[in-house]
């Protein structure tokens, strides 16, 4: 009996996807709850697992292909494991007797790589693929483009008046790649250049001094962790404990824009933006504003592994109020952040330096952050974005007012 693969049900906020990956091959055994296909969107990869045990059958929707919501993707051919292997067999002398009726169709190939092969004109069967299973994936053809367009280069260099006339400018391999751009990284790139062109953005900035919250955080770490079963006690709980005090005290920053109506949270979802090998993003702590140093840094710790399993559900990076950014995992000095819409600003985490810094008339070395803030300027005025950086950098130069709420 055929079961059909389905898309998972897209939320609201997704209309569509790609299929990313098929990890099974028509007529491979499948057993139940094995990962068979990925489907990539425009926030999160999502997984399809197989609903029986049994041979993979048609694929209806190719890698590269759009999938709606619920959209059939293929088959699984239940109790068909059996009858799989004598016909798989069965291929295998017939192919191997007649080597040269190969044809493109013969060829297995990915979507995106057909389609390339197709608009340059070479043939499919005459690429050797490097995939899983002799597949022939798009850098196969792109490799093969590149080697037909070197062919044609290599006659006038038998001519000596041409050699002589062209001059070596460059030595050694000058190899190109060329991959499509991911939903998730095609998206964020729409979203961010949106954001500069239909917001009033501007950035402040400031510095902190984290002599406090070093000495906090050097004194208890080993105490904390401990105490919490494993987990670590690092900076950006604090920062979001201190921007969930600060937007308490400016609602304005904790705002968005909607159409023609300022809307007000009485909520602080502060979402952590995190690198992933498919691109940044931007998971989101709910009720941040209620939540200990431990949750915050339990729940981070998660995302971060999460994003890097690819394990993100769409939930876990939808919404969100406010965000803070941290490049200075990265070395960063200083950066202006974009405001992720329809947020109102984003806050920027930069490098720890010692520097030289005047405290009460006498020179002593720091350690000293840049903080940067975006914001919409459209819904927050200058004096309350100076003010809300301000009062950042005064929670965690002196940690105790989080804790007395002053």
């Amino acid at each position: 009996m055929a079961i059909e693969i389905k898309a998972p049900t897209f939320p609201e906020s997704v209309a569509d996807g790609t299929v990313a990956t098929w990890h099974k091959k028509p007529g491979e055994a499948v057993k139940r709850d094995e990962l068979i296909v990925d489907i990539e969107t425009d926030k999160v990869v999502l997984e399809v697992l197989a609903t029986a045990d049994g041979v993979l059958g048609a694929i209806v929707k190719g890698e590269g292909e759009t999938v709606l919501s619920d959209e059939v993707l293929g088959s699984i051919e239940e109790g068909g494991v059996a009858a799989a292997a004598p016909a798989a067999a069965a291929a295998a002398p017939a192919a191997a007797a007649a080597p040269a009726a190969a044809s493109d169709e013969d060829a297995i190939g990915a979507p995106a790589a057909r389609k390339l092969a197709e608009e340059n004109g070479i043939a499919l069967n005459s690429i050797k693929g490097t995939g899983k299973d002799g597949r022939i994936t798009k850098e196969d053809v792109v490799a093969a483009i590149e080697a037909k367009k070197s062919a044609p280069a290599a006659a006038p260099a038998a001519k000596p008046a041409a050699a002589a006339a062209a001059p070596i400018v460059a030595t050694g391999d000058r190899t190109e790649k060329r991959v499509p751009m991911t939903r998730v990284r095609a998206t964020v790139a729409k979203r961010l250049v949106e954001a500069q062109s239909n917001m009033a953005m501007l950035t402040t900035f400031n510095e902190v001094d984290m002599t406090e919250v070093m000495a906090l955080r050097s004194k208890y770490k080993d105490l904390f962790e401990k105490t919490h079963n494993g987990v670590r006690l690092g900076f950006m709980s604090f920062f979001v404990k201190a921007a969930t005090e600060a937007l308490k005290r400016f609602p304005a920053v904790n705002a968005s824009i909607d159409g023609s109506d300022i809307v007000y949270h009485g909520y602080a979802d502060v979402g952590v933006a995190v690198s992933s090998d498919r691109g940044l993003v931007v998971p989101v702590l709910r009720n941040a504003e209620q939540m200990s140093l431990a949750e915050i840094e339990n729940g981070i710790a998660t995302f971060g592994k999460k994003a890097r399993d690819g394990k993100l559900s769409i939930d876990e990076m939808t919404g969100g109020t406010f965000t803070i950014t941290n490049g200075g995992t990265f070395g960063s000095m200083m950066s202006t952040p974009i405001v992720n819409p329809p947020q109102a600003a984003i806050l920027g985490m930069h490098n720890i330096i010692q520097r030289p810094m005047a405290v009460n008339g006498q020179v002593v070395i720091r350690p000293m952050m840049y903080l940067a803030l975006s914001y919409d300027h459209r819904l927050i005025d200058g004096k309350e974005a100076v003010t809300f950086l301000v009062t950042i950098k005064n929670l965690l130069e002196d940690p105790a007012r989080l804790l007395l709420d002053i």
